[in-house]
């Protein structure tokens, strides 16, 4: 397997390293792959004047999957938009032509004791989001800010974006969340805003005409500010989610900080043809970055959706799942997860027993 690593900055190059040296550790249970890293983000900028490289591009796309630690950086906010780090993202998902991203929210008994809510209301949780990645406000045209003459009081700024999603986009994302419904409880959760957005209603429509191909799944449409409270009240009573690009991003945040840390959840990117992405679902931490303190969890957990999806591994993703419980039963905790009782340790200890205990039985 071809592994494409871009580490990125901030924090990235600590998980990320941390994720490489769990993969070695299965290279005894056959699993061979072979990695080349490649620039992004502020670490970019600063070497090609350019957050995402023509070089990175084809590395990614000469690869079986590209494994994506973090680029945002606020120290170049003066930068032009197109030159900030953060773009790097979205330039990236649209060179290799990533639409659906699924983000996997799942809390074991171990540590149901980190969430803002009781242990009881998500010991056991097991969300999966499923967010269209192509269309919606950050990717439609037109957009933009100028100048309106003839406003009140005249020479009023504006700032406008467009939302908007043809049926072909909807209907391929929609296909990946039932097609994972079908392979978990068969219960898919719709969420839009139907009742004021025509995007929405377009969404609805495709959904419903879909789900006809799928009648074993059972299918709940639900407006986007329930759904925000419900997964919060009640996250339990969700399992899989579909929406689109803005609301699947708030969700998918939302839903990360019920496991007490955004340093524990990890997300898959998937297009039509080429190269899948996976990342952590955190930013760069600049505030932490080179002090040993981040947590890789993501990040490894990154890896086990990468072996999954793009390797066919199930055998070894299992093997990481299991040693990262195992590594919690032990009480080791980074600082975002740390509780009294428990052993505060920091990256490289939290990730070298999880990459030691996969060849235990």
């Amino acid at each position: 397997m071809k592994i494409a690593v871009i580490a990125g900055n901030g924090i990235g190059p600590e998980v990320i390293a941390q994720s490489l040296q769990v993969l070695r550790a299965l290279r005894p249970f056959g699993f061979e792959f072979s990695i080349e890293a490649a620039l992004a983000g502020a670490s970019a900028f600063e070497q090609c004047a350019n957050p995402l490289p023509e070089s990175t591009v084809n590395i990614a796309m000469q690869s079986d999957a590209v494994l994506f630690g973090a680029v945002d950086d606020a120290r170049c906010d003066h930068l032009d938009r197109a030159l900030r780090p953060e773009q790097a993202i979205p330039g990236l998902r649209k060179q290799l032509g990533l639409y659906a991203s699924l983000r996997q929210v799942k809390i074991e008994p171990e540590l149901a004791s980190l969430s803002p809510l009781t242990p009881e209301r998500v010991r056991g949780l097991d969300l999966l989001i499923v967010r269209e990645l192509s269309g919606d406000v950050y990717m439609g045209t037109p957009r933009g800010r100028r100048v309106i003459a003839d406003a009140p009081g005249g020479g009023e700024r504006e700032g406008f974006d467009t939302m908007r999603y043809c049926e072909s986009e909807v209907r391929r994302v929609a296909q990946i969340a039932f097609d994972a419904a079908r392979a978990r409880s068969k219960c898919l959760y719709r969420v839009d805003k139907a009742n004021v957005l025509e995007t929405s209603r377009l969404w609805r429509q495709v959904v419903t005409e879909l789900g006809k191909d799928y009648p074993d799944i059972a299918v709940t449409h639900q407006y986007a500010d329930n759904a925000s409270v419900q997964t919060i009240v009640q996250p339990m009573a969700f399992d899989t989610i579909v929406t689109g690009n803005l609301f699947g991003d708030l969700l998918s945040d939302a839903a990360s900080a019920l496991t007490g840390s955004v340093g524990l959840a990890a997300s898959a990117m998937f297009g039509s043809t080429r190269p899948s992405l996976y990342e952590a679902g955190h930013g760069s931490a600049l505030n932490i970055a080179g002090q040993d303190r981040a947590n890789p969890i993501a990040c490894i957990r990154a890896a086990t959706l990468m072996l999954r999806h793009a390797g066919g591994r199930h055998d070894l993703a299992n093997r990481i799942e299991a040693s990262v419980q195992q590594v919690s039963r032990q009480g080791l905790r980074t600082a975002d997860i740390y509780r009294p009782g428990t052993r505060l340790v920091g990256t490289r200890q939290m990730g070298e027993p999880i990459a030691c205990s996969i060849g235990q039985p």
